[in-house]
């Protein structure tokens, strides 16, 4: 398996970033040839030292990187990435890498 992890940064407007995420986004980023799995965090994103300036995580699943590679690639790809502008007034951190349980 592979992930696809999005740490969005606490944005200027958090109420709006949320109704945008919630309203436009995940509609278009479900859309992701290869999608297995979506998750989001919920509630403050910390860190053992406390606050840690993310706002949320989106952690999707796919089969591989590859697969990954193609569906950005592809039209719903680029719609998702498109949107990210937007809403994610903080920025964003987009981690990609191959998974194995232990």
């Amino acid at each position: 398996m592979a992930e696809l992890v999005v740490l969005y940064k606490t944005p200027k407007d958090t109420a709006a970033f949320d109704k945008h995420y919630a309203e436009t986004h995940i509609p278009i980023a479900k859309k992701l040839p290869g999608l297995k799995k979506y998750a989001v965090s919920t509630g403050p994103v910390g860190s053992p030292a406390g606050p840690s300036g993310i706002h949320l995580v989106a952690i999707l699943t796919f089969n591989s990187v590859a697969d990954i590679q193609a569906a950005f690639g592809s039209a719903e790809g680029k719609a998702a990435a498109g949107d990210v502008p937007k809403f994610a007034t903080g920025g964003a951190d987009l981690l990609i890498f191959d998974t194995k349980e232990v």
